[in-house]
């Protein structure tokens, strides 16, 4: 038993935590409720039937479960359409997806918030020499830095009333970077200064992280088109694969013509007998989404309590996305805590992480992940690059109990270790 091994002096400010916690965990209750509700209501909507789950292979013609599924994405993130696939790989390869299919050859990408984080540099070509990147096609890139967490709003309407810019892109999580995630609110003031002088632009949100854990969805508040993974918040921990784009109806016919062909479009694609994981995970992604919630919260106030000053979001701040950072100072209080995190996995818990290299990124890594579904964040995860203060990025667990134990075997882990 996990508990039954736990430093007393931890288990006694994790009581205080849960007392301290009350009214944030009644907050991500509310939430939770309210989108429950959302959910359940599309279900009900469009009549999702057990036929609805059966497995459409070859061509993948005349599936309804499919086209169900898809406007009911829409429907959710606030969008008019949306493409629902377990082609789709990863965030990243709908990320790729969708700006391969807007932007052509002489067409200009521009980050609002600044650099993406390191998965999308060499997609875009700002490191690395991939012949497939965005600027080896002619798409020119450029970024406006965010100034105290917040866009430079002179910069952006001035660079976008020159009315040459195809995207505009806003990254809603922080990536690796020090940065706060972005709050829906945020978004949405800035959507409505651009469009007083560009009506134009495409609005593209990227919405890793952020599903469901606000009462609103970038579709909402005006965006044109956002795009998400499966293994993240709104596969509930169920889809095993998958991702998905969602925005207006013309924008996802040219994605879907780029994912099949053009002609082709949204009417083909076999299912690979993933309709009931993509159902069910739409589902439970709310709860999964809250388990999340409450164990970066509890996280937070451990690590608060316990001297790491450099925490964020602190256990008290309004959160827009699943990820939660702490500075954990050295390399051995890293190591330390991301080995207690696999030790308390259901999966590979008898793995003992050491730091090394990754493909995609540019320093070594440490990451403890684990999961039933590889490479699945909604599930409790923690990753780092190899680098003073040593910031540990950790986001999921898909309950909060299960993500309680986690965090308590981590911390305690450092403790012994110290």
């Amino acid at each position: 038993m996990i508990l039954n091994n736990i430093n007393k002096d931890l288990l006694d400010l994790s009581k205080k935590a849960e007392t301290e916690l009350k009214d944030t965990f009644n907050h991500i209750d509310e939430i939770c409720q309210f989108n429950s509700d959302r959910i359940l209501s599309s279900f009900i909507k469009y009549e999702v039937s057990y036929t609805d789950f059966q497995d459409i292979n070859g061509y993948g013609n005349f599936d309804s479960g499919r086209e169900k599924l898809e406007k009911m994405f829409a429907e959710i993130l606030g969008m008019e359409d949306s493409l629902v696939r377990p082609q789709i790989m990863s965030g990243t390869n709908a990320l790729y997806l969708a700006f391969s299919a807007l932007l052509k050859h002489g067409d200009t990408l521009i980050s609002i918030t600044g650099k993406p984080y390191d998965s999308l540099q060499e997609m875009i070509g700002l490191v690395g020499d991939s012949t497939q990147s965005l600027k080896a096609n002619g798409v020119s890139f450029e970024e406006i830095d965010l100034i105290n967490n917040e866009f430079d709003t002179s910069k952006i309407i001035d660079r976008l009333s020159k009315n040459d810019v195809k995207v505009v892109e806003i990254q809603r999580s922080r990536g690796y970077s020090s940065r706060k995630s972005l709050s829906i609110s945020k978004i949405e003031a800035i959507i409505k200064e651009i469009r007083k002088v560009n009506t134009d632009v495409i609005i593209f949100v990227d919405n890793c992280y952020g599903e469901l854990v606000e009462d609103k969805e970038p579709g909402h508040i005006g965006a044109d088109i956002t795009v998400g993974s499966l293994m993240k918040n709104l596969g509930g921990g169920i889809a095993s694969t998958g991702g998905y784009i969602a925005g207006k109806k013309h924008l996802i016919k040219m994605v879907s013509e780029r994912l099949t062909s053009p002609g082709i479009a949204k009417d083909l694609g076999a299912n690979f007998n993933q309709n009931i994981n993509f159902f069910k995970g739409l589902y439970m992604a709310p709860n999964a989404v809250k388990g999340a919630l409450k164990t970066a919260c509890f996280a937070s106030y451990m690590l608060e309590h316990l001297g790491f000053s450099n925490v964020s979001p602190k256990y008290n701040e309004e959160r827009t996305d699943i990820i939660q950072t702490f500075d954990l100072l050295t390399l051995d209080n890293l190591v330390n805590f991301a080995q207690g995190i696999q030790e308390s996995s259901p999966i590979d818990s008898n793995v003992t992480l050491l730091p090394a290299p990754m493909p995609g990124y540019p320093f070594d890594e440490i990451m403890a992940a684990g999961c039933f579904t590889q490479g699945s964040t909604i599930e409790l995860s923690a990753d780092a690059p190899i680098l003073p203060p040593y910031t540990l990025y950790m986001q999921g667990s898909l309950t909060y109990e299960y993500g309680k134990l986690g965090i308590l075997n981590a911390l305690n882990k450092i403790k012994k270790e110290a």
